[in-house]
């Protein structure tokens, strides 16, 4: 594949890394994690690209995409994560609001896109249940319909986010004795609806990202239901074929992997970095083959969706790899930094007296980030059933 950049693309590129350079928020520049951001923070850089026109770059022109080439997209995701810039959470551009201008109705259309593409409206997920996660199909959420409205009840969990939503997009159960995913119906709830209850999850690395959701005879307008009533498989899967193809995050990892070098070139085994040791040296080499690997990967892609062909099997692919890549990722930078990581020496010294941080500043958020970065090999459809899909797909299995 040829990745020599046109003078058109170059002229882009330089646009690109100027508004970049000269919109995004300074105070966004010192966030270290998504735990530490408010709601506002989330949305600030949001918001900005919405005025620019430039919030969803895979949409079509005429609900607000940017008409960009491959070439194009490549650029910005580049740039982006050169930048270190908070991606815009996927849950409204990315995923649901592919499901809407597809499969939605024109008034569905109407009511929803702007406030997608405005960040007016902050959706979460409503896939994942206790017991029902890779499993999606065997979900028990169940809606029931009551004249012109829907009565929901049953629960979600590992919900991103669900804290700050105004909306949710949910699978429901719709009719229990047709096949799993023959009775599955795709609804769009509001989440100020009485009956809805949000109960956070700690995580292990003390950070409040996801939640459960308890939903009690909550009333939904039937006008709320996408597509056909009992085909929201169909509409599901075409989501996770989005959410997966952008949770490969090629162009964050290649900084991460940057960051990385760094680290280990400070870090001092004896007289000698640590990036001089071979054993380290061939574990970082053979991440940035497979991190190039990735790139083509997620390049071709790009192609294949500008040509009007939706994500396939080759999603799959991509959050396998790109998932793999960034934990590896995390695991060398914590090998890396070492003792350091630890939290405790990071809040407080040893003898307990003075609150200032023990060792380097790039160990801050090491050991979090580790432990977070654990479920990326989950989420979106864990790896596990990506290699069924892979089987299933392309090889005939």
């Amino acid at each position: 594949m040829d990745l020599e950049f046109t003078p058109e693309e170059i002229a882009f590129r330089d646009e690109v890394r100027s508004f970049i350079d000269q919109n995004y928020p300074a105070h966004l520049k010192e966030i270290k994690s998504r735990s530490e951001m408010s709601k506002e923070d989330f949305l600030g850089w949001h918001r900005i690209l919405h005025e620019k026109g430039w919030v969803a770059p895979s949409w079509p022109v005429e609900y607000g995409g940017t008409d960009w080439t491959p070439a194009q997209k490549y650029i910005w995701n580049e740039e982006n994560g050169a930048a270190g810039t908070i991606p815009v959470l996927p849950f409204g551009v990315a995923m649901v609001g592919p499901v809407i201008y597809t499969f939605g109705n024109e008034e569905q259309k109407k009511r929803f896109l702007p406030g997608i593409l405005s960040g007016d409206d902050w959706w979460c997920q409503g896939y994942s249940e206790p017991g029902s996660g890779s499993d999606l199909a065997s979900l028990k959420t169940k809606a029931v319909r009551e004249g012109d409205h829907y009565i929901v009840n049953g629960s979600k969990t590992w919900t991103t986010l669900a804290q700050h939503a105004d909306w949710i997009f949910c699978l429901v159960r719709t009719d229990s004795s047709a096949k799993p995913q023959e009775g599955i119906s795709f609804l769009l709830i509001d989440m100020n609806t009485p009956g809805i209850e949000v109960r956070p999850i700690i995580t292990i690395d003390g950070s409040h990202e996801v939640n459960e959701v308890f939903l009690t005879d909550v009333k939904v307008p039937a006008e709320n239901l996408i597509g056909e009533e009992n085909k929201g498989w169909t509409y599901a899967k075409f989501l996770l074929g989005h959410e997966r193809s952008g949770i490969a995050a090629v162009s964050r990892s290649k900084k991460q992997l940057d960051r990385l070098k760094e680290i280990a070139k400070g870090e001092q085994l004896g007289t000698a970095s640590l990036f001089d040791d071979d054993s380290f040296k061939l574990k970082v080499s053979e991440l940035e083959v497979d991190l190039t690997a990735l790139e083509y990967t997620e390049l071709r892609t790009l192609a294949s969706e500008n040509a009007g062909k939706g994500p396939g099997p080759e999603s799959s692919i991509l959050k396998i790899k790109g998932t793999e890549i960034q934990q590896r990722i995390t695991e060398l930078t914590l090998e890396a930094v070492g003792h350091y990581a630890q939290p405790d020496l990071r809040d407080v010294d040893l003898s307990g007296l003075n609150e200032f941080p023990v060792g380097p500043e790039h160990a801050d958020g090491v050991a979090a980030t580790y432990f977070n970065t654990r479920k990326t090999s989950i989420y979106g459809g864990s790896n596990e059933i990506q290699h069924n899909i892979i089987a299933k797909m392309v090889l005939g299995l």
